[in-house]
């Protein structure tokens, strides 16, 4: 294969990694500042590829007055998302001419370029259907998935380019599987969090409106086949309810920081697994961090952006640490003995030694004292 084309597919899939994240910021961003609504059609904003002026948006939409502001946050989150998926097209039409090469990752990049087709279906339902929190859960759930695509694509044609291939992979363990499990979980609950605006619902850390358990209404807060519309804008949910699915995603990231530590020491006696893990932990401590000072000091736009943005390095971390448990070559650093034990041993061994070389001194005296067949014929020890 040309090496200029294995070194572009591999920067473009570096960089489609990278623009992720920036579009899953830039989507953040735009339901906090309640832009989502901004364009109330799509793919166009009131009719138009651009922002147009009030009299033709007023034209266009009587009841959905113009923000320009806001309408500008959600055009140019959706042009973003546009040059995302014109990306993964230049992947594919850069990988064709070898896409039937041994240890060319093609079907990951017809996977990549599926999910972001049924991501950008999300996008549009997220608009069409009025901020419903099923679809804005899963918007967030694929945005994060092509992230993960796009990094362990990056990874595979590194190993192309090595010439290594990918080579036999390990199963994931149960511990990796668990977490992987209840990460996904996770991030669908701040999901649900953020889509049903339950991220003030519970006042107070560690507590919850001076409560450790206080009202809750499970069987409202996770109503899933809730009725469409008409908008969900500023959610719909009463308090109980939000107050249950912001104490849900308290318990699960308790249940999700604890399985990513046991990731941790499970694995860290595999040395060349060790900065990836470091830096989960580093991820998790940070994220946890960042989620208590949203609630302590009542969700400031710029730390519920960084809220999101962690949970974003968390997903990169994870990923690598998975990557390196299933493809990277394993150095098991084991443990000393105690040194009772190896005295202990070694005594044993000096004996060893010394039995062994006082039984080649008895052999070699007898070789010398009885001598040969023919040396004992000679001397008459043995007689026709």
């Amino acid at each position: 294969m040309n090496d200029r084309r294995l070194f572009w597919l591999r920067v473009l899939s570096l960089a489609g990694a990278a623009f992720t994240a920036v579009v899953i910021l830039a989507g953040a961003w735009t339901r906090l500042l309640d832009a989502g609504l901004g364009c109330p059609d799509w793919p166009g904003c009131y009719g138009n590829f651009m922002v147009p002026d009030a009299d033709q948006a007023l034209r266009h939409s009587p009841d959905s007055p113009l923000d320009a502001t806001k309408a500008w946050m959600e055009m140019i989150h959706r042009y973003l998302a546009s040059g995302l998926g014109l990306l993964v097209v230049s992947l594919l039409v850069i990988a064709w001419p070898h896409r039937r090469r041994q240890g060319m990752p093609w079907r990951q990049m017809l996977l990549l370029f599926a999910v972001l087709m049924v991501q950008g279906a999300f996008g549009a339902y997220t608009v069409t259907l009025k901020l419903w929190p099923q679809v804005v859960t899963l918007h967030l759930l694929g945005g994060l998935s092509v992230m993960s695509l796009f990094v362990w694509l990056h990874l595979r044609l590194r190993r192309l380019a090595r010439g290594q291939g990918v080579g036999a992979a390990r199963r994931p363990g149960r511990v990796l599987t668990i977490a992987l499990l209840l990460l996904v979980m996770q991030l669908a609950l701040g999901g649900w969090t953020s889509s049903n605006y339950a991220g003030l619902a519970c006042q107070g850390f560690p507590t919850c409106n001076t409560q450790w358990w206080p009202e809750t209404d499970w069987g409202e807060g996770f109503h899933l086949t809730q009725a469409v519309g008409p908008t969900y804008l500023h959610g719909a949910l009463h308090a109980e309810a939000r107050t249950t699915i912001h104490l849900a995603h308290r318990l699960g990231a308790g249940l999700l920081g604890i399985a990513l530590m046991v990731v941790v020491v499970c694995y860290w006696r595999r040395r060349e697994m060790r900065p990836w893990l470091a830096s989960l932990a580093a991820a998790l401590l940070l994220q946890v961090a960042l989620g208590v000072a949203n609630v302590l000091w009542w969700l400031p736009l710029g730390l519920a952006l960084l809220h999101t943005a962690g949970a974003v390095l968390l997903v990169f971390t994870f990923t690598l640490v998975v990557w390196k448990q299933r493809y990277s070559t394993a150095v098991v650093v084991r443990q000393r003995r105690p040194t009772s034990l190896v005295l202990a041993v070694d005594d044993l061994d000096a004996d060893r030694r010394r039995v062994g070389s006082a039984g080649s001194l008895i052999s070699s005296r007898s070789g010398q004292d009885v001598g040969s067949e023919p040396q004992r014929k000679k001397r008459g020890w043995l007689h026709a």
